[in-house]
């Protein structure tokens, strides 16, 4: 039994051919973006932390898996299996996000707000605030995905695809 020791390149070539994953990402990669100009319009603060942060306006989680889910379909077709199991998967996120997520974050400011008298052993405060998304939040962030998703997929196609359209492979 031999080790072999090349790196298999035609997986790498898959991946940069998919241009569903890339445009998902892409979409995610926009929102992510956008929420420094949310927060310079809403707050007119120039943070760029809240390229790190989760929460706030709008769900790069939302635009992720929309723009990903309607890119299976558009590839796919809607009635395709794959497209049930990445809408679903959407829908769990989005819901997670709007729900549980964005409830922890709330008890997580009310904790945050507790004396530190209160506590036995010295806690590690503050809890992040910042964990989910308002209904609106998540909503524009759906719409996005596949805003940026779908255009992207159909008129300029994967990494790959472009990178040979312009001649650099």
């Amino acid at each position: 039994m031999t080790i072999q020791n090349s790196f298999d390149f035609s997986l790498l070539k898959e991946l940069f051919d998919n241009s569903v994953l890339a445009w998902g990402l892409i979409a995610c990669g926009i929102a992510q973006l956008s929420k420094l100009i949310f927060e310079l319009i809403s707050n007119k603060k120039w943070r760029p932390e809240v390229l790190l942060e989760t929460g706030g306006m709008p769900s790069s989680h939302s635009a992720l898996v929309t723009g990903t889910a309607a890119g299976v379909g558009s590839v796919m077709g809607f009635g395709d299996p794959l497209f049930a199991i990445a809408a679903t998967i959407a829908f769990v996120v989005m819901y997670d996000a709007s729900g549980i997520r964005r409830s922890a974050g709330l008890a997580a400011a009310r904790v945050n707000k507790l004396p530190k008298e209160l506590w036995p052993s010295k806690p590690e405060l503050p809890l992040k605030e910042s964990l989910g998304h308002t209904r609106l939040e998540v909503f524009i962030g759906s719409v996005l995905g596949p805003a940026i998703a779908l255009p992207g997929i159909f008129y300029i196609g994967s990494p790959l695809h472009l990178l040979q359209s312009m001649g650099l492979l």
